[in-house]
């Protein structure tokens, strides 16, 4: 016997002050759904949710609920107001004799329930309305952005907890992974209307770029039937006009027809600069150590980071991912060891707090209040890798729209915001970029055009990341951070780290660290000093580099002309010579440098 539908939605309408965000929308949510609400930031999935949740009433249709289901709703921003602590907030709507599982989902999430609300961060805020949620158990648990904010091991947490649990749900996410897990059938959001697909995540990208060739093919069709027609109408309605009267209509409303169509919203136009190539050693650290009073961030450790390199810093929250890339930045000391940063170094930092966005700034003054380009002391102009841009005409680029130019930061999404400090990076050339929590709140069509610049990035990644998918899609490298100060570097991605460091690596619910067995200080390794000759070369290199590098990029110019080879071909055949040459005499001298400056540690 077929089971009632948990939620129905029917003919729903909705508008906000302008085109419709949905109109004639069907959605039902069955007992043992396990779905995901994907599309586009903008595209309305959380205000979806919300009109599930019943938050959103809609200007036409119907919500029906059948009696006694209970539906629970986990939203981005949750309020607080009336609650002292997290823990009152998670615990509210609960019996008394089920406060254990606040506490089992505190522990699990990974925040302290005797924290004040007033103090809490935003991500505490959010686990603490994740772990109300989980306690509650609602029939249909609605999940917008769960993994926001979580670091690897609470996602494993939460991934068993959902798979084990009996409720229906639906979850708006970026984590591939965790979708690719959990999921059993997919909803789409596209230009305001919705399609499900009886499968989960894993097939969704296949599943609609099919659905968007199709539409390419029919609107190829429809675009060659009216240009066939019109041809007809200019040739001969004059000699027909009675009796063809209903073509010309037919016609009209094929015109209409491909007026009303709503063109795909174009990718953000990204692209990075590597700028000038920096040194081939990008960062040598040495025995660094870190602590804040007896707290061991990180003992001590080395690392070597060559150009071109992308490496992932993993680990819980707070182990100290961030502290580290910082040290290895010189933008903090670290309290014993050395940190030696390579020639040529250009820095660029997507920080996870968002900090270099002022929340009561324009758009329009994020981008150009410190730029010099302008009229009358305003810059309407930003530098982009080296040319002047409209700083509306960039920032339509990153999908802003014209009103929002001239809106206030604060007024943007969490994803908004994501790809506002993009466009401020990408902006300037880079050699080494710095990329701490990049994949919060943007969508995956976003990280997947991100993912594919960095492959194509010729400058170094440092990484800090808890999305799995896009860690083994990025890093060349993974740092795993355990606590207690242990950083272990595993060649690869997520999913390269060994068997072995299974207790280290996040599994569901916290596991205590393993104490390691305390070793003895070891003596540093006596190094022979530079000879007289040896110290004059060192100090002769870097300006033999640049001059290699200088005249290999005139080389590279003059061979790019299409003509020389046909029309000069002994000049071709000699300036091909002569890059090659140089190109072997820069590998060579920066080897040589490399070589000089370890020994002079």
């Amino acid at each position: 016997m077929a089971r009632a539908p948990l939620l129905q939605l029917s003919d729903i309408a909705l508008t906000f002050g302008g085109d419709p965000v949905f109109d004639g929308l069907d959605l039902v949510v069955q007992p043992g759904d396990r779905v995901a609400l994907v599309g586009r930031n903008g595209s309305g999935k959380s205000t979806l949710m919300k009109v599930m949740a019943g938050l959103v009433e809609a200007d036409r249709g119907a919500r029906v609920l059948p009696a006694g289901v209970s539906v629970g709703y986990m939203e981005q921003d949750p309020t607080m107001e009336g609650f002292a602590t997290l823990g009152d907030f998670a615990a509210s709507g609960l019996e008394p004799g089920e406060a254990y599982k606040v506490e089992m989902a505190a522990e699990g999430l990974k925040f302290k329930a005797e924290t004040a609300v007033n103090v809490a961060s935003g991500g505490e805020r959010r686990r603490a309305a994740l772990a109300k949620l989980m306690a509650e158990a609602p029939e249909l648990m609605l999940l917008d952005e769960p993994t926001n904010h979580l670091d690897i091991d609470a996602i494993a947490w939460l991934e068993a907890e959902l798979k084990a649990a009996q409720s229906a749900y639906v979850l708006i996410s970026h984590d591939r992974a965790f979708l690719n897990a959990l999921t059993r059938a997919t909803l789409w959001i596209d230009r305001g209307a919705v399609r499900r697909r009886e499968l989960g995540f894993g097939g969704f990208e296949a599943w609609r770029d099919e659905i968007w060739a199709e539409e390419d093919l029919k609107r190829h069709k429809l675009d060659r039937k009216i240009k066939a027609e019109a041809r007809w109408a200019v040739e001969g309605i004059s000699a027909r006009r009675k009796r063809n009267q209903g073509r010309v209509r037919a016609l009209q409303a094929l015109r209409a027809e491909r007026a009303s169509q709503i063109r795909r919203q174009d990718a953000a136009a990204m692209a990075l600069d590597a700028g000038s190539k920096s040194g081939k050693r990008v960062i040598e650290a040495r025995g660094i150590s870190k602590a804040f009073g007896d707290k061991a961030i990180l003992r001590p450790f080395d690392l070597r980071v060559l150009r071109g390199d992308r490496v992932a810093f993993v680990g819980p929250n707070g182990v100290g991912k961030t502290t580290l890339i910082k040290m290895l930045t010189g933008a903090l000391a670290p309290d014993t060891g050395s940190v030696t940063l390579g020639t040529n170094l250009e820095l660029a930092v997507f920080d996870q707090n968002r900090e270099s966005l002022a929340p009561d700034v324009t758009l329009w003054d994020a981008l150009a209040g410190d730029n010099e380009i302008g009229v009358s002391g305003k810059a309407d102009q930003v530098m982009v890798r080296g040319a002047p841009k409209h700083v509306v005409g960039y920032l339509k680029e990153f999908l802003f729209t014209d009103q929002q130019a001239r809106a206030p930061v604060r007024s943007l999404s969490g994803g908004e915001k994501a790809r506002l400090v993009l466009a401020k990076i990408m902006a300037k050339p880079s050699n080494l970029l710095v990329l701490d929590e990049p994949t919060n709140d943007l969508d995956i069509e976003t990280l997947d055009l991100l993912q594919e610049i960095l492959g194509d990035y010729s400058g170094t990644v440092l990484l800090v990341s808890h999305d799995r998918d896009f860690i083994d899609r990025v890093a060349t490298t993974t740092v795993l951070m355990s606590g207690d100060g242990r950083a272990v570097v595993h060649a690869g991605g997520w999913s390269d780290l060994p068997p072995r460091q299974a207790e280290d690596r996040p599994q569901g619910r916290m596991r205590p660290a393993a104490k390691d067995k305390p070793t003895k200080p070891q003596p540093a390794p006596q190094r022979a000093a530079l000879s007289f000759t040896e110290k004059h070369r060192l100090e002769a290199l870097p300006g033999e580099i640049e001059r290699l590098e200088a005249e290999i990029a005139k080389l590279s110019e003059f061979l790019s002309d299409p003509a020389l080879f046909t029309d000069q071909p002994k000049k071709f055949e000699k300036a091909s010579a002569a890059l090659v040459e140089r190109q072997q005499a820069l590998s060579a001298a920066e080897t040589e440098w490399l070589e000089l400056e370890e020994k002079a540690q």
